[in-house]
């Protein structure tokens, strides 16, 4: 599924702005057609926002259900003889949709996009009403899982991951045209012929063009400054680009492919223009190497988590903490723990920022389950996550690879964090979504993230990755408070991850700290304390030859539900949720850029 763009022949409108909008809590409204006229009864809502902290009080805050959201827009005049396409960028966890009292599409899934044909539906130059109702349950056959447990005082939420269950239309929503004939997927694959690290490479860029209706294919390939490097004529092939500027961490130099779509007579019928970033990717023994060269990650897993707003994206917010990454000296991140919005990863792709791509998958361990308050006796059975889990799962890991396998930015697929991953149990459940990816995927490495109720000599799903990424908490949730104790269990643990001959990387590592709280005996919560166990970390990983990247957790203090193990939210931010740097900032600063 291509994104919308303009171009000679495509046009968009964004219907990003003031929609109406209505809960459902008793979900009435399907049968009740609320779809069918105006939306009654019905208040402002921002899209894209999620809606749970917009109004004060508990009702959308904990809201468990269906929500309803409803807009109008003029069809512009000059879209006349178009496709018109009607495209959510997501809604969380599904949703269906509307046009008139005609329905389009219902999808299922938190964070990737979806969109239907209305061109049957709407008249160029009059207005259309657009309905959507989304749904934020969560239950054993979502992704991630969940369940609602119906209490004397209505439904609540219940589930095994630490954030807050945002919901919404957190992504914007588009109107867009195409040509009847027009380039409906493409995929590149970038690559370098010879030697990686040579001064002058010579770069390729592998291509397969698909287009709904007939026509010839042309591909050009454009540099930074628009000069032409390679063309080919055909909708499959091979570029060649000779003295090529690599796509590399801190540089994201990015080439347009530029696919023409040419009618008999020669005309132009289609045209899109795909971003391209010519780069390598490979793991090699304990090395991850980008172009060749041996690449170690610094950075964070992070959250689309802002005040007020959620997890809906804001440009703003989104280039503050860039900013704020580039400060630090980070070079790369995880997308923890379900695909970021679009934007972000352009950006990503913009500015040579390195990205691990993860899945919604998480929630998959009754042992963090019962961290946070939610008992389960067994995560994989027939009851619980199934093979009808799996097939949502699969769909998922499917949609992301669709989505963003085009970007440079993106070197690797995590498909789960901190699933239960040392019974056999939870070996027949991945195995094929092990299989499913590599499928899918031939190019970039692809692993999960293992979690330490799963340790190295018990786990059984390390042997289908590429690279160990594991999450540890040695000083806050194990050997609490002991440094001294943890430093050792750590550098034990990794020694025998080390055995397995691939690159680790340390995905999460962090303590929960006060911002302004400080204590001369480096008590647990102080921002001392969470400098020392970076500090601990970093000595240890420094010892570890293996070692291929350490990704802090996390980026900034963000919401989480409710409960006695959580302080209005997570706090293992090294900057506060409004973006402060805490000590640690300061401390990371120096070991990733050598600044004070």
């Amino acid at each position: 599924m291509l994104r919308p763009q303009d171009s000679a022949t495509r046009e968009r409108r964004s219907l990003t702005g003031l929609w109406r909008f209505r809960p459902d809590a008793d979900g009435v409204g399907r049968a009740a057609r609320w779809f069918a006229g105006p939306l009654a009864e019905a208040r402002d809502m921002p899209v894209p926002a999620s809606y749970n902290d917009i109004v004060p009080g508990r009702e959308l805050h904990d809201h468990v259900g269906d929500v309803w959201y409803q807009t109008t827009t003029r069809v512009p005049r000059g879209w006349a003889g178009e496709r018109v396409v009607l495209r959510f960028d997501s809604a969380t966890h599904r949703a269906t949709v509307w046009v008139g009292e005609t329905e389009v599409m219902s999808h299922e899934g938190g964070y990737t996009p979806f969109e239907a044909d209305v061109t049957a539906l709407v008249t160029p130059g009059e207005e259309v009403r657009v309905t959507a109702v989304v749904d934020n349950r969560l239950s054993w056959e979502t992704i991630p899982p969940g369940m609602v447990v119906e209490t004397d005082h209505g439904p609540r939420q219940k589930y095994m991951h630490d954030f807050f269950n945002y919901a919404g239309l957190h992504r914007p929503v588009w109107l867009y045209t195409t040509p009847t004939t027009y380039v409906s997927d493409v995929t590149v694959v970038p690559g370098i012929e010879g030697e990686a690290t040579a001064e002058h490479p010579t770069g390729t860029v592998d291509f397969d063009v698909a287009v709904e209706g007939q026509g010839d294919v042309r591909v050009r390939l454009l540099d930074a400054e628009g000069t032409q490097v390679a063309a080919a004529d055909g909708a499959s092939g091979t570029l060649t680009v000779a003295d090529a500027h690599l796509w590399a961490p801190g540089d994201g130099y990015l080439y347009d492919l530029v696919i023409e779509v040419l009618g008999a007579d020669g005309a132009l019928v289609d045209t899109y223009t795909q971003k391209v970033g010519i780069r390598t990717v490979e793991v090699r023994g304990t090395e991850f190497l980008i172009n060749g060269r041996p690449f170690y990650f610094r950075g964070f897993g992070m959250h689309e988590d802002h005040l007020t707003r959620g997890k809906g994206h804001d440009d703003a917010e989104m280039v503050h903490d860039f900013e704020l990454l580039d400060w630090v000296g980070a070079n790369s991140f995880r997308t923890s723990h379900y695909p970021y919005a679009e934007e972000v990863l352009d950006y990503a792709d913009a500015h040579g920022i390195v990205v691990i791509d993860e899945t919604a998958a998480v929630g998959m361990n009754a042992a963090v389950g019962a961290v946070l308050g939610m008992t389960v006796d067994q995560v994989f059975s027939p009851d619980t996550v199934s093979e009808r889990t799996r097939e949502v799962h699969a769909q998922a890991i499917r949609e992301l690879v669709a989505r963003d396998k085009n970007r440079p930015s993106v070197v690797m697929w995590s498909i789960s964090n901190e699933p239960e991953s040392h019974t056999p149990e939870s070996e027949e459940y991945f195995r094929p979504l092990f299989e499913l990816t590599r499928e899918l995927e031939k190019h970039r490495p692809i692993g999960f993230v293992n979690v330490m109720y799963s340790p190295a000599d018990q786990d059984r799903l390390m042997q289908y990755s590429d690279v160990v990424m594991i999450n540890r908490y040695y000083g806050w949730y194990n050997d609490t408070g002991d440094l001294a104790a943890a430093e050792d269990a750590l550098e034990a643990e990794l020694r025998q991850w080390e055995a397995h001959g691939k690159p680790i990387i340390m995905t999460e590592y962090g303590a929960d700290t006060v911002a302004g709280l400080h204590d001369l005996t480096g008590a647990m919560w102080s921002e001392e304390y969470q400098s020392e166990f970076l500090d601990m970390y970093h000595r240890v990983f420094d010892r570890v030859d293996a070692m291929a990247g350490e990704h802090v957790w996390n980026f900034a203090d963000f919401q989480t539900s409710r409960g006695i193990v959580r302080v209005d939210g997570n706090k293992k931010g090294v900057f506060t949720r409004d973006r402060r740097p805490k000590a640690a900032a300061h401390l990371l600063r120096r070991r990733w850029t050598g600044r004070a």
